[in-house]
């Protein structure tokens, strides 16, 4: 399928994309791979494509004190192929080498994935899960703003039309803390069907803190209160974890997503078996 006509513009700055999106009406494109499938399926008509693929600055991973700060161009790839010494959360890197397949990967954006809030998609539940936040850019200045504030619907994110996404922050790696990240996937997509993040903070066998995230059969990734509740203050063990993963069905709400490639009820039972799955392995990371 052909997308419908558009112009072309590419930005050298930030500050000139968003001018540039201002006055054309148009719509950012860095990595292409959550734009241009929808635009082929005449899902989006932009009209003009603001390319912010090539701003410098926007890539790679940097250290903030206690934070890594990921640039918006960022690849998946590098995100995977990040080593102990990037400090990354195991979650985020586990998730990005899911993401599709090595030509995705290499093309696909941290920020373009982020930005587009596909529900199916990895990244906002590990995200939500590790409570990075988001800097975005506009007109007025930058501000951030918090994962679990960030993506408030389906494809729908805190961004107004006029902002750019520059980086995501993440806490790095803590002592005594393990992430994970555990899905079912579409075996033909890869994407999502259920997906659970966890970070969870050991002391002593007891858990002293915990984040756990749902995503793939809700609107929007979220985060697990009642799971969270069940786990802190408990021991580890695995009819404590069971308990809390069952909790999961408190958090989902009443817009559960279902398909031709799992219903309603299924996916709410799977939620339940890969809560568990990504809480049993963060414990284990502790160790």
């Amino acid at each position: 399928m052909y997308p419908p006509k558009f112009d072309y513009h590419r930005a050298s700055s930030v500050s000139e994309a968003i001018a540039m999106r201002k006055e054309h009406d148009g719509k950012f494109m860095a990595g292409g791979h959550s734009l241009i499938p929808v635009m082929k399926l005449r899902l989006a008509d932009p009209g003009c494509i603001v390319d912010i693929g090539r701003i410098d600055g926007l890539k790679g991973l940097t250290r903030e004190g206690s934070d890594i700060k990921i640039g918006a161009l960022t690849t998946h790839a590098t995100v995977a192929g990040a080593t102990k010494a990037d400090d990354l959360p195991e979650a985020l890197t586990e998730a990005a080498g899911w993401i599709g397949d090595p030509m995705v990967r290499n093309r696909g954006t941290v920020g373009g994935n982020v930005a587009h809030a596909d529900p199916s998609s990895d990244l906002p539940t590990v995200l939500t899960a590790l409570g990075a936040s988001m800097e975005i850019a506009g007109e007025s200045g930058s501000r951030s703003v918090g994962a679990a504030d960030f993506f408030t619907g389906l494809f729908e994110t805190a961004m107004g039309e006029d902002e750019l996404l520059v980086s995501v922050t993440v806490p790095s790696h803590k002592p005594k803390t393990g992430t994970a990240y555990s899905k079912l996937f579409n075996p033909a997509s890869r994407y999502a069907i259920v997906g659970a993040a966890a970070s969870i903070e050991v002391n002593g066998g007891n858990c002293k803190s915990a984040s756990v995230a749902i995503g793939g059969l809700t609107p929007n990734a979220k985060r697990c209160a009642s799971v969270e509740a069940l786990l802190n203050g408990k021991e580890m063990t695995e009819a404590n974890i069971q308990a809390a993963a069952e909790a999961v069905a408190n958090d989902l709400g009443d817009d559960i997503l279902g398909d031709i490639h799992a219903s309603i009820e299924y996916r709410k039972s799977m939620a339940v078996v890969f809560v568990k799955r990504a809480i049993t392995k963060a414990v284990e990371r502790t160790k």
